[in-house]
């Protein structure tokens, strides 16, 4: 990353007592258009000392997300709690979530995410965002090169037993004909398996470009799927379970051909290195362009509830 500055968000700061009412009025001031050019500008905007009550939390996100979105096709293991609003993540305190961009694997993704702190962490479990231009950049030409022909995403979703999630959780629904109708559109390829699962395999683009800016980001999740992104012992146990095209989920170039193990450790370590840590305070909010910026998050101990919502 030398030579490359290194983004940082935007915090904008409660006045005076702060609140959500505080916060509400300087977006009606701001203006949807407003929030929205300040937004790709600035890639992500930090709301600090507003002390947001989650009782609040559906006003202040209708003025920032305007039309949530239901968390459909998601892979991450999360719990709805509101109106299209979900835990940000309930993998454990103890491990680090590598930077990526939601739902990149998918045909659409959210434009938008909003991030809430309604528990904050006892210590540590900060946000960390990464400016994906930078994060493409950091990359060797080399990596770039082989992924320029895409990635293709394998999922098995079980049938409400097994491992990851099962199909039911994935699409919010329990109606098989309302699941095929969605992935019609897809352009994926997919199987109802003699068990009750559902096999879904999918080829995307590794990058694509900023619908205002231009920018080309690295846009994929391609290690978070392998094996090699879950630790040495991780996927050595699973691999005694389950052969790698069976497993929960998995990842291949889009021709078919393996991805290298040091590909896919080069892609994790250096998004890490290219984020900004965002702390949490109970209150805060973070809203990002989820094209122009990655997101995972830190290790904590002790307790921590950051919700999150997501727009188009």
């Amino acid at each position: 990353m030398s030579g490359i500055a290194i983004w940082t968000p935007l915090e904008i700061e409660a006045e005076g007592v702060g609140g959500a009412e505080e916060l509400r009025g300087r977006l009606h001031d701001l203006g949807s258009e407003g929030l929205g050019e300040l937004l790709v500008q600035e890639k992500g905007l930090v709301f600090r000392g507003f002390d947001v009550d989650r009782r609040e939390l559906d006003a202040v996100l209708d003025l920032l997300l305007p039309n949530r979105l239901a968390y459909v096709h998601g892979n991450s293991p999360r719990t709805k709690v509101g109106s299209n609003v979900y835990t940000s993540t309930e993998y454990p305190s103890e491990f680090t979530i590598s930077m990526h961009n939601e739902m990149s694997y998918a045909h659409a993704w959210p434009a938008r995410l909003a991030f809430y702190c309604e528990i904050q962490p006892g210590s540590a479990g900060a946000t960390p965002v990464a400016d994906a231009a930078q994060w493409l950049a950091a990359l060797d030409p080399e990596v770039r090169e082989a992924f320029a022909g895409g990635v293709r995403y394998l999922q098995n979703l079980h049938d409400g037993y097994g491992l990851g999630k099962s199909w039911q959780d994935t699409f919010e629904t329990a109606d098989r004909a309302a699941v095929s109708e969605f992935l019609v559109g897809t352009g994926a390829t997919w199987e109802w398996k003699a068990d009750g699962g559902l096999r879904i395999s999918s080829v995307r683009p590794a990058t694509t470009r900023h619908p205002v800016t231009g920018a080309e980001v690295w846009f994929n999740q391609a290690d978070q799927w392998h094996p090699a992104g879950l630790g040495d012992d991780t996927a050595a146990a699973l691999a005694q379970i389950l052969p790698e095209d069976e497993l929960p989920q998995t990842v291949t170039f889009a021709d078919g051909s393996p991805i290298p193990q040091e590909y896919v450790l080069q892609i994790r370590d250096r998004g890490l290195e290219a984020a900004v840590d965002v702390d949490w305070r109970r209150g805060d909010l973070l809203l990002i362009d989820n094209v122009l910026l990655a997101h995972g998050r830190r290790p904590f101990t002790g307790d921590r509830r950051v919700l999150v919502a997501m727009s188009d």
